[in-house]
Order: structure tokens, then C-alpha cells, then sequence
């Protein structure tokens, strides 16, 4: 007989690896979504020392990073992103921006010198598997 423990644990573990399989669906959902309106994704799962950025997507002028949330439904993943959430994605963005945005590399490639418009956008997943894009769901002036 298996120990109440062991039961549980494997219990936690199958949920985890369930709940990653969604999440990895969800932003190919998202990346699916990103292209449709005319984005182009030029990272997925962008890890900085600050966390991670779901996608982070570009069109002429604008970089978009794309916070993915799937639950039961699209309300129920709108309410799971915290304000610390958005503080460490706010950091992560800002991340990328000093490394791969510089002022001098845009205007490089034809950019402005102030760089292009940044953009917080959110992806919600429910279960049945409709998708609710919120373009500028959070400002950087909102921090």
C-alpha cells in the first residue's frame, strides 16, 4: 500500500505538469493571437534576473510584452495577476529593453532615438480555450 503522503505528492506533481502543459498551450495561443494581428514574436519564456517574461513580440516601432494567464475561464485568469506580478514584469521588460533596445541600435535600424513605444498586453486562456487579448493592459507610467 502506498503511504497517504506519497499519494499526495504525486497527486501535487501530476497537477504541476498538468497545469505547465496548459500554460505552454496557452502561450501558443498567444503567439497564434500575436501574428494574427500583425506581430512578430521574437521571444517566448524570457528569463531575466528579474523573472520571465511570457512573449515578447515587435511591429514597426513597438515592442509588446505579453503576460499569459490560463485558468477555468478568462475572468478567473484575469484576477491571478498580482500587483507583484506586474512589478516583476515591469522589471523583466525593463531588462530587456536596457540589453536589446538601446537608443543607438534603434536608430541603427531606423528607429527614433528615444526608441520604440513599449506595451504591457495580456493574454487570457480559459479551459474551453478562447483567448482574450487586452492590449495595454498595464503602463509603465502605472508603476
Amino acid at each position: 500500500m502506498i503511504p497517504p503522503s506519497d499519494r499526495s505528492a504525486r497527486g501535487r506533481a501530476a497537477r504541476g505538469r498538468a497545469a505547465h502543459a496548459a500554460g505552454l498551450d496557452a502561450e501558443e495561443t498567444a503567439a497564434r493571437l500575436a501574428m494574427s494581428r500583425g506581430l512578430t514574436v521574437i521571444e517566448r519564456r524570457y528569463k531575466t534576473p528579474h523573472g520571465e517574461i511570457d512573449l515578447i513580440a515587435t511591429a514597426p516601432g513597438l515592442v509588446v510584452f505579453v503576460e499569459v494567464k490560463a485558468r477555468r475561464s478568462a475572468d478567473e485568469a484575469a484576477h491571478a495577476i498580482t500587483p507583484r506580478q506586474w512589478q516583476r514584469l515591469q522589471a523583466a521588460a525593463m531588462h530587456f529593453a536596457s540589453v536589446y533596445h538601446t537608443p543607438t541600435n534603434l536608430a541603427d535600424a531606423g528607429e527614433s532615438s528615444t526608441g520604440p513605444d513599449l506595451r504591457f498586453d495580456v493574454v487570457l486562456v480559459g479551459r474551453d480555450g478562447l483567448a482574450r487579448w487586452i492590449e495595454n493592459a498595464r503602463g509603465f507610467d502605472e508603476f
